[in-house]
């Protein structure tokens, strides 16, 4: 197990080892058993350390289950690659020999371990420098993971020391109202808590210095604070840079209003190997109302918030308990290893495969951008990982329509004072017809055609194609004009005009009989199944009623049952439609 990789090795004589974590308060673990079944699947022999998982809530039976092997910590450390969550040690970097390491290094902090990992010649992916920017990355992101999960576990430790509900109720025993909740930075922890706190029922607001996040915050259901100060706080690669002293100066001015008025306030402001901005004073925790909370996720840089301990609770003078817990992915360990194992998992397998497009065979490739980014060591020379830079908008194109002046108001008018002046023109030619018919026709046409349209306006747009298919129905009517060129009493058509009334016929009735069935069909797509039954065979009573009726004015040589056929036939179309 303790050799060095080679490029374009199968994944068959690879070994993923799973180690313990021993940092003080920490209960993930790597890889889970479901993160090792992915992995087993793939080709990979997996080793895990005995009791690796077991504060997690993974026992060694599950990880044997998924098709891992349990192992001492030696065989552990000792596999082609070494997977972990926190830095090693000192002691676990000698471990780790000359082989693969995947583990969150923060290497502008660590550096002697970096030194250290380097002479001993080993390969490092420092997972923690995923390319933000990096769409595929996000997949391979453990801080974002893992971050979720912290603000998520954030609400629910402000909501155990609250002494209220969330959600607001109105009960006989009394009416009690929402909590207010405050969060400060607006990041993917941030977000997770506006998210969390807004499902359990409290009002919510949230400030960032980057002002994009706006919309993220409101499509959760908060509201978004702004500073009456030009300056914007994006300083790249998804974090936030430090802000101005103006800018401090009309931050504190506004959050002192909005901390004294929450219930409980969470604060996410953290920058990268720099001390955390301070958000909330000790002058501002003391307006607060006695039974607030303060959740300060920051606390392992310092902290936002004056009088945050790190990994305590305390409560200060006028009764604020301010938490300043570092371990809230531990507290949640089931979760937090699942996602970071599925991060490195997932990572692990697209090393080769996603640019040489070699399924089943590891091998490091620089022109990956996520290797790139995260490539620390590489068989012991220290590599400075190259910031990925995002593919540049495409130039704006000109629109040479909205550049021009708009048109004067007076050319639409002149545009329907035209209009109006053709179809004038076009009606009074009609009316120098000797025909006084044409008229009386023009008349009923220019009616019925108001009328369908109006009808068919009020057709829901789900509707249109059920509509279209019974207006081909009802446009077979022209089987009518067909029925009136056949001859009355021959049993064949002769002639030209005859044979085409028999295929006007013809294919009218094809456009009918399908019409019909077709809307029915397509009408049946929006049937739902606690819909009432329809009993349309019903309809054919009053229908051969009224053909009867109709037969026995034409047997008694009166001609009025034309006219009103006609009639009945144009209402059943437009009720049709």
């Amino acid at each position: 197990l303790r050799a060095r990789v080679v490029a374009g090795t199968p994944y068959e004589q690879l070994t993923v080892g799973v180690v313990k974590e021993r940092k003080e308060r920490e209960r993930r673990v790597a890889q889970s058993p479901e993160s090792v079944a992915l992995l087993v699947k793939k080709g990979f022999r997996v080793v895990v350390e005995q009791g690796a998982g077991a504060d997690s809530l993974f026992g060694d039976d599950a990880y044997v289950e998924a098709g891992a092997t349990v192992a001492s910590r030696e065989e552990a450390w000792g596999a082609h690659f070494v997977t972990k969550i926190n830095p090693p040690t000192r002691e676990e970097a000698k471990l780790v020999g000359d082989r693969t390491l995947l583990a969150q290094i923060n290497p502008s902090k660590n550096t002697e371990l970096v030194a250290q990992l380097a002479g001993q010649g080993a390969t490092v992916f420092a997972l923690d420098m995923i390319p933000r920017l990096l769409s595929r990355g996000q997949t391979y992101d453990t801080l974002s993971s893992q971050t979720n999960i912290a603000g998520y576990r954030a609400v629910v430790e402000a909501s155990h020391a609250f002494g209220r509900f969330f959600a607001g109720q109105m009960t006989a025993a009394g009416k009690v109202p929402p909590a207010k909740v405050l969060v400060l930075g607006c990041g993917v922890a941030g977000l997770a808590a506006v998210q969390t706190a807004k499902n359990l029922g409290a009002l919510v607001s949230a400030y960032d210095v980057r002002p994009v996040v706006r919309e993220q915050v409101e499509s959760l259901g908060g509201s978004f604070l702004s500073v009456e100060y030009e300056e914007d706080g994006d300083g790249g690669g998804g974090y936030a840079k430090e802000m101005s002293d103006g800018y401090k100066a009309a931050e504190q001015a506004m959050l002192t209003e909005a901390v004294a008025d929450a219930d409980i306030v969470i604060t996410t402001a953290l920058i990268p190997n720099r001390p955390a901005p301070t958000l909330v004073k000790a002058e501002t925790v003391a307006r607060m109302r006695r039974g607030s909370v303060i959740v300060d996720l920051a606390a392992q840089n310092g902290g936002n918030v004056e009088g945050t301990v790190k990994d305590s609770a305390t409560s200060t003078p006028n009764g604020v308990t301010i938490l300043g817990y570092t371990d809230l992915e531990s507290r949640l360990p089931t979760t937090s290893s699942n996602l970071f194992g599925n991060n490195v998992a997932k990572f692990l397998l697209s090393v080769g495969p996603q640019t040489t497009g070699r399924q089943g065979e590891y091998e490091i490739d620089l022109e990956d951008d996520a290797v790139q980014g995260m490539l620390l060591v590489q068989a012991g020379a220290t590599r400075e990982p190259q910031a990925y830079v995002a593919p540049a908008p495409p130039p704006a194109q000109k629109d040479e329509a909205a550049a021009e002046a708009p048109p004067p108001e007076w050319r639409k008018y002149a545009r329907d004072a035209t209009r109006l002046s053709v179809l004038g023109g076009c009606l009074l030619a009609a009316g120098l017809s000797p025909d006084p018919k044409l008229a009386a026709m023009l008349t009923t046409f220019s009616l019925a055609g108001l009328a369908g349209f109006q009808a068919v306006l009020g057709v829901p747009p789900a509707l249109h194609s059920p509509l279209m298919s019974v207006t081909n129905a009802i446009s077979g009517m022209t089987a009518v004009g067909g029925i009136m060129l056949l001859p009355a009493l021959a049993a064949r058509p002769r002639g030209a005009s005859q044979l085409l009334g028999a295929f006007a016929l013809l294919v009218s009735s094809v456009n009918i009989a399908g019409g019909f069935l077709v809307t029915r069909k397509m009408l049946g797509l929006f049937r739902r199944p606690d819909d009432p039954k329809e009993y349309f065979s019903l309809y054919g009573a009053p229908t051969g009623l009224f053909l009867a009726g109709l037969a026995a004015l034409s047997a008694t040589g009166r001609a009025g049952g034309v006219g009103v056929a006609g009639l009945a036939s144009g209402v059943l179309c437009i009720a049709a439609v």
